[in-house]
């Protein structure tokens, strides 16, 4: 290959690297332009959105959770098309029970839209709150179940604990509640 043909290739590829990155820069979202800089124009002045003197950002725990939230992708059941869930009670109380004792409440609940009603996933706040969710989706009009069995052991006092139920309804997640007064075990 002869020089003269090297150097328009060379020249070629320069002027596509350079379409590029034009092309690359404009499409990121910035409404800017190149323009030459003036010589007598400060850093601070071809970058306005700097400040002056600008502090490191604080911690935002809510930015933060928002920003992981926003970040996580979108779970199965977001995917499908939605229904609603009605249930009888959105909250038990237990009453008063002595640490250790082992309990049950069913949750009982109607699915009150025409789509069938997919429960992706049922979690309890801790590990002494178990809850057990239907596996198969639950057809429009008809009722379910889901089974919370919690542990006193090594509670005492008032509790509350949270069943969060992840499901293809708008919004996504529904949370029950049980509650109880735990009376702390002789020592």
């Amino acid at each position: 290959m002869n020089n003269g043909l090297k150097i328009g290739l060379l020249a070629v590829i320069a002027i596509l690297l350079g379409a590029i990155a034009y092309n690359m820069y404009n499409k990121s979202g910035d409404e800017q332009v190149f323009k030459p800089i003036d010589e007598n124009a400060t850093i601070a002045a071809t970058q306005p959105d700097r400040q002056e003197n600008a502090q490191p950002a604080k911690y935002d725990p809510a930015r933060d959770k928002a920003k992981k939230e926003a970040a996580k992708e979108p779970s199965k059941s977001s995917l499908l098309p939605t229904s609603t869930i009605e249930f009888e009670e959105y909250e038990w109380d237990f009453g008063t029970m002595d640490e250790g004792d082992r309990v049950e409440h069913i949750f009982k609940f109607t699915n009150t839209g025409t789509e069938p009603l997919i429960l992706e996933m049922c979690k309890g706040s801790c590990g002494c709150t178990v809850p057990q969710c239907p596996k198969e989706p639950i057809a429009p009009g008809a009722e379910g179940e889901i089974k919370v069995a919690f542990n006193s052991k090594g509670k005492k006092n008032s509790q509350t604990k949270r069943v969060t139920v992840t499901a293809n309804t708008d919004p996504e997640q529904t949370v029950l509640t049980i509650k109880a007064q735990v009376t702390p075990a002789a020592q």
